[in-house]
C-alpha cells in the first residue's frame, strides 16, 4: 500500500488536478472540500490513515491556518504542505510557524509537488524512527510507535491496548521476528508501570544450570563462582514489567520456581534464607505451540494456565503483506541516515517482489535485508540486485514482467537488536509441500539436482531459516547444506541460527 495523501481544497478543479498529480506520483489520494472535513477525517477512527496533507490556506469556514492550529492542539504531527494562490511572505511565514513543513504556490507543477511530498515523507519517516528508538531505550514505547496498516495487526494491538490498562498476564505468540518484544514494550509503555523498569530475559539463551540464579538471584558463596550477591531479574523488574521471551525453553525445574513466584508474589534467591516480595507484571512470549509442549510433558500445565491468561497471536509478515511498503519506508529512512546514503527510489519490480516475498524471518529479516541493500547499493535507486534473497526467486521474473519498468519513489514505500535469520539466504519461495513436480513440461523426469533444490527451499521456508534444524531434518551436515546452497547460487553465505 502506497502512502496516502489528504488533499484539502474548496476548489473542485484544483482538487481534481492535485488528486491526479498525487496519483501519478505513486501515492493514494483522499480529497475533502473544507478544513472542517479535513479535521473530521484525521480524527476519525474509521477513516484510512493519512501520511501527509496538501492543505489550501484560503478556504471558507475553517481555513488552512485554522486547520494547522487544530492539528497542533490535537497532537497530530503529520507533515503538511500548504498551497495558496497568494504567495505573500506573511502567509508563508504564518503557515510555517503554525507547523507546515513546506509550501507551494498555485498552480503547482508536478515536479515541484513530487519533491515537496518526497521531502516531507522522508523527514516524517526518519523522525518517526528516531522517536521510536528513543522511546524504546527510555521504556516509553507505545502502540503509536508500531508501524502497521494491517487489519489483522490492528486487531491484535487493540487487544494489547486493553491489556495495558491492567496487570493481567499476557502471552504473546508468533513466529520469530514478528515483533513480539516490540508489542511487550508497547504494553509496558502504555501502562501505569511505564516509569518503572522493563526487564527482558531470553529464556532460551540461559544455560540450564544458571536459570534460577539469573531469574531469582543468588547469595555470595551460594555455589562455586558466586563471588558476589546477585539480585536476579525479578527483583530488578520489581514495580515494572518482566518480559520472559521464549518462555517455552525454560527447564522443568525452573518452571516450578517460576510458578511459585507468580503465585506467591515472592522469590527466593539461590542460597537465600528468606523469600523477597516482588511486584512484577509478567509478559511472556514464545514462537512454539505452548499447548503442544504441555501435552508432550515439556511444559507444566499449571504454569501454562498461569501465563496463558490473555493470549495475543501476532500474524507473520507474509499474512500482512500490506505492511511491507510502510516498514520498508521507515527502515530505509533510518539506515540511509545512519549510513549517510542518499537513496531516493525503489524500482517497481523490486517493490512488488518484496511485497510478494514470504519473509520466513518476518520483520526482522526485512529490516536486515533493507540494511544490507542500503550498504551495498551503488546508486540512488534500489533494485533486485540489491536484494540477493530476491535475485534468485523463481517468482521474481513473473512479478517483474507484470510491472511497468518505472521507478517508484521512496516515499510511497513504506526494533530489537538486529539478528540475521536467513536474511542472506538467496533461496526462492518454497513450493507447496504437496506440489513438488517430478516431470518437465515435455513429460520427461526432472534432473535430481532440480528436485533437491526444491526440497531444500521447502525445508528452509518450513523451518523459518533455522539452518541447524534444516540440516537435521534433511539428515545432512550443516557444512553439506551450505555447500549445496553455494552450488545453487554460487555464493557462500552462512546466516546465524536463531
Amino acid at each position: 500500500m502506497a502512502a496516502t495523501i489528504l488533499i484539502a481544497d474548496d476548489d473542485p478543479v484544483q482538487r481534481r488536478l492535485l488528486e491526479n498529480m498525487v496519483q501519478r506520483s505513486g501515492y493514494q489520494a483522499v480529497t475533502v472540500d473544507s478544513g472542517d472535513a479535513a479535521i473530521a477525517h484525521l480524527t476519525s477512527e474509521n477513516e484510512p490513515r493519512i501520511d501527509a496533507i496538501v492543505l489550501d490556506l484560503v478556504m471558507p469556514g475553517l481555513d488552512g491556518l485554522g486547520v494547522l492550529t487544530k492539528l497542533r492542539d490535537a497532537g497530530i504531527t503529520l507533515p503538511v504542505i500548504v498551497q495558496t494562490a497568494h504567495g505573500g511572505i506573511d502567509n508563508v511565514v504564518s503557515a510555517m510557524r503554525a507547523g507546515a513543513q513546506d509550501f507551494v504556490v498555485k498552480p503547482v507543477g508536478l515536479e515541484r509537488l513530487q519533491v515537496s511530498l518526497r521531502n516531507a515523507l522522508n523527514a516524517s519517516a526518519l523522525k518517526g524512527e528516531l522517536l521510536r528508538i528513543r522511546h524504546s531505550r527510555e521504556g516509553r514505547l507505545t502502540f503509536a510507535d508500531i508501524v502497521t496498516r494491517s487489519a489483522a495487526m490492528t486487531s491484535v494491538l487493540r487487544t494489547a491496548e486493553k491489556a495495558a490498562g491492567s496487570s493481567i498476564p499476557v502471552l504473546i505468540e508468533g513466529e520469530s521476528g514478528v515483533g513480539k518484544e516490540l508489542i511487550a514494550r508497547a504494553i509496558h509503555g502504555s501502562s501505569e508501570r511505564a516509569a518503572k523498569p522493563f526487564v527482558a530475559v531470553n529464556c532460551g539463551a540461559i544455560p540450564d544450570n544458571l536459570v534460577e540464579s539469573i531469574l531469582f538471584g543468588h547469595e555470595k558463596g551460594a555455589f562455586t563462582g558466586a563471588t558476589e550477591r546477585h539480585v536476579g531479574k525479578f527483583v530488578e523488574a520489581s514495580g515494572g514489567t518482566l518480559f520472559l521471551d521464549e518462555v517455552s525453553e525454560l527447564p522443568l525445574a525452573a518452571q516450578v520456581k517460576l510458578l511459585r513466584a507468580l503465585q506467591q508474589g515472592e522469590v527466593e534467591a539461590v542460597g537465600g534464607r528468606r523469600p523477597v516480595k516482588v511486584d512484577v507484571r509478567i509478559i511472556s512470549a514464545t514462537n512454539r505451540n505452548l499447548l503442544e509442549r504441555v501435552k508432550s510433558g515439556q511444559f507444566r500445565e499449571d504454569l501454562f494456565y498461569r501465563l496463558h491468561v490473555l493470549p495475543l497471536t501476532v500474524p507473520p509478515l507474509r499474512a500482512r503483506s500490506e505492511d511491507v511498503p510502510h516498514l520498508l519506508r521507515h527502515f530505509l529512512a533510518r539506515f540511509c541516515a545512519e549510513e549517510s546514503r542518499s537513496i531516493t527510489a525503489v524500482s517497481a519490480d523490486t517493490l512488488a517482489a518484496l511485497t510478494a516475498f514470504p519473509w520466513p524471518g518476518n520483520v526482522r529479516q526485512l529490516e536486515n535485508a533493507v540494511y544490507r541493500a542500503v550498504v551495498i547499493s551503488d546508486g540512488g535507486t534500489l533494485g533486485l540486485r540489491d536484494f540477493p534473497l530476491l535475485a534468485t526467486s523463481a517468482d521474481t521474473a513473473l512479478v517483474a514482467a507484470s510491472i511497468a519498468p518505472t521507478d517508484v519513489p521512496l516515499e510511497p514505500l513504506v526494533r530489537q537488536q538486529p539478528q540475521m535469520i536467513g536474511t542472506d539466504i538467496p533461496i526462492a519461495p518454497a513450493p507447496p509441500a504437496a506440489a513438488l513436480n517430478l516431470l518437465l513440461a515435455d513429460g520427461e523426469v526432472r534432473p535430481l539436482d532440480d528436485i533437491e533444490t526444491d526440497v531444500i527451499r521447502f525445508a528452509i521456508a518450513h523451518y523459518r531459516g533455522q539452518m541447524s534444524e534444516v540440516a537435521r531434518r534433511l539428515k545432512i551436515g550443516r557444512s553439506t547444506l551450505y555447500r549445496k546452497l553455494e552450488s545453487m547460487d554460487g555464493k557462500a553465505t552462512q546466516p546465524a541460527d536463531e
